[in-house]
């Protein structure tokens, strides 16, 4: 089982709780749109998944000790292997409740012939996984989310079929210009996005090479992947530039030419890039060999600082979601960034030792010539402080919504990575008596959303800032207070139905969307579930209004969030009307993933 760390605490004495990296999906239903977030909040985060955690561990030991067999359910299968069928024996079968207050976790392990039974189950909606070393699941679809089960009371599934299939390996050796060994250098798998209309690229692996320069990523799936490989530190220049910053105020100069972040087969151009195609248990070779070329730099001041501080500069690309290059402020505020690409960037400077925290922020285009004369001047970020009232009918339970979220519209600082910062929302606690407070809030345009256990029932019916509503136009933030007014209602549409593929036969997880229209898809109006092993799914909490619903057999991450995406399959969705408390039942039409998927 893959884990990731959820830390807890700033300060030296703070503690780390490792978690399944899967509860870490599941216990958040969070669209993928992210902003930059305070650390506070990211404690609040962990603090919550270290909660959810604890308590799907009780729920687990609570269903092996009181089991109640007339109201469980159970689920029994065998995992084979692909292409020749031949039983997978100690795979591990992982049932995670996808609503952890009210589901329980579970684990089995194959047997020699393949099979596992799990009994006592609790009612619920379940992901279901199958993990064996260097097998991964033979859909898709299925490696991220699972594959959704629905299980009732006294329900019991049995013959459930589980394919794997071997994983994919790149593997190649890395080199200078004279042929010799480059060890150290960082080769990445990566797989290319578009969201909100721009390009992203999510790393699937990544290794650094040895002493011969060689390197091997193992367990990919099939698919279409781009490599890169990153030069090792350029220790050299980075003591000779910190040694004549000692000595004088000018500017270091760069080296006239350096080694580059270079893609397969061999350019420094994001764009030239060429995808290598995986299949099942390729062992694909992919080589490189580093030649030194012109580079760039940034060169700027950081303005308006208080007395005794200083700043970090960081440059994140908006290809990639990690930071790609940093400098420190000198004492004349100056700073130079070297060895940069070409490509667009954010580029931001983090004020070290200011009383409230303080950040500048903006983009930069490089094309073929440096950037110089760059100033930036930090600023406190915002407050913005709120209440949030709820409003249902007489039947609806009362909420568990404990957490609200800021969810950033700038599409140009989508997913970068500062920091103090993270690829989550920026969060807030709802207190007991319904207040919220955000601190530190960087400038820019944000959308309010329910987070946590329970949103997926209700939506946003109102947010008021300033004497207006902002639930459409979003909330403009540029320091100071904020005041924030939020009414969530559980009076929302639903959308209910089968999604059925070309022969008309129930399609298990297919991904179905609730597309808003064109004005408002920049916002978090998209509703998105996943069909369970009977074709069926359920949509909730919908805002009232207008959208389109699609189902699909395989969608690449967040792709319907992108127009020129969703141009591809106009006529293929069913338009609809949805008022309050309204449902409607729909039937689907899988759009199949297209043919050339390896």
């Amino acid at each position: 089982m893959v884990y990731q760390l959820a830390i807890l605490g700033s300060e030296p004495g703070g503690f780390c709780y490792a978690l399944p990296a899967k509860w870490l999906k599941i216990a958040l239903r969070c669209p993928s749109r992210r902003s930059f977030q305070a650390w506070e909040h990211m404690r609040l985060l962990a603090a919550f998944i270290v909660a959810v955690g604890f308590v799907s561990v009780l729920a687990g030991q609570e269903s092996a000790i009181a089991p109640r067999a007339n109201s469980r359910a159970a689920l029994e299968g065998i995992v084979i292997k692909d292409p020749d069928s031949q039983p997978v024996k100690k795979a591990i079968i992982e049932l995670i409740a996808e609503n952890q207050a009210e589901g329980g976790n579970y684990t089995a392990t194959t047997d020699a012939d393949g099979q596992f039974r799990i009994e006592n189950i609790l009612p619920g909606r379940y992901h279901l996984f199958a993990e064996r070393s260097g097998l991964l699941d033979s859909g898709r679809h299925h490696s991220q989310q699972g594959r959704i089960l629905t299980l009732t009371a006294s329900q019991e599934v049995k013959d459930l079929q589980i394919r794997l299939q071997a994983a994919a390996v790149i593997r190649g050796r890395v080199t200078d210009e004279d042929g010799d060994p480059m060890p150290n250098a960082e080769v990445s798998v990566l797989r290319r996005k578009l969201i909100s209309g721009h390009s992203h690229w999510d790393q699937a692996g990544a290794e650094r090479t040895n002493d011969l320069g060689e390197y091997r990523i193992a367990n990919l799936a099939a698919g279409n992947f781009y490599v890169s490989v990153n030069p090792p530190p350029d220790f050299k220049s980075l003591i000779e530039a910190s040694g004549a910053a000692a000595n004088s105020n000018r500017a270091v100069e760069k080296p006239a030419t350096s080694y580059q972040t270079t893609f397969y087969p061999g350019t420094t151009d994001r764009s030239q890039a060429a995808p290598v195609q995986l299949h099942a248990g390729d062992d694909y070779p992919v080589n490189f060999s580093m030649v030194p070329a012109p580079a760039l730099s940034v060169r700027g001041t950081v303005v308006n600082l208080p007395p005794h501080t200083s700043a970090t500069i960081m440059l994140q690309s908006h290809d990639f979601n990690v930071v790609m290059n940093g400098a420190e402020m000198r004492k004349d505020g100056s700073f130079v960034i070297r060895d940069v690409s070409p490509g667009n960037y954010t580029i931001s400077a983090m004020v070290d030792g200011a009383p409230v925290p303080m950040m500048a922020r903006q983009t930069l285009q490089l094309g073929s010539s440096d950037v110089d004369g760059l100033r930036l001047a930090p600023q406190p970020g915002a407050v913005v402080r709120g209440w949030l009232r709820f409003e249902s009918n007489a039947a609806q339970k009362a909420p568990k919504i404990s957490l609200v979220g800021l969810w950033s519209l700038d599409n140009d600082v989508d997913d970068a990575v500062v920091p103090g910062a993270g690829a989550s929302p920026n969060l807030a606690n709802v207190a007991a008596n319904s207040s919220l407070e955000w601190k530190d809030i960087p400038p820019g345009n944000y959308y309010v959303q329910l987070a946590g256990e329970g949103e997926e029932q209700w939506y946003i019916k109102s947010a008021v800032a300033g004497g207006r509503d902002i639930n459409e136009s979003g909330l403009s933030i540029n320091g100071g207070t904020v005041m924030l007014d939020l009414v969530a209602s559980a009076d929302g549409g639903a959308v209910t139905g089968v999604a059925l593929d070309s022969k008309g036969q129930p399609e298990p997880n297919a991904t179905v969307v609730a597309v808003p229209i064109a004005r408002l898809r920049s916002h978090p109006d998209f509703k998105k579930t996943v069909s369970d092993q009977s074709g069926h799914f359920n949509l909730r909490g919908i805002r009232p209004g207008n959208y389109t619903v699609f189902a699909w057999e395989s969608v690449e991450g967040d792709a319907y969030y992108d127009p020129e995406f969703l141009k591809t399959f106009e006529g293929q969705g069913k338009a609809l009307h949805i008022g309050e408390r309204e449902q409607q039942t729909l039937q689907l039409s899988v759009i199949p993933e297209p043919e050339d998927q390896p």
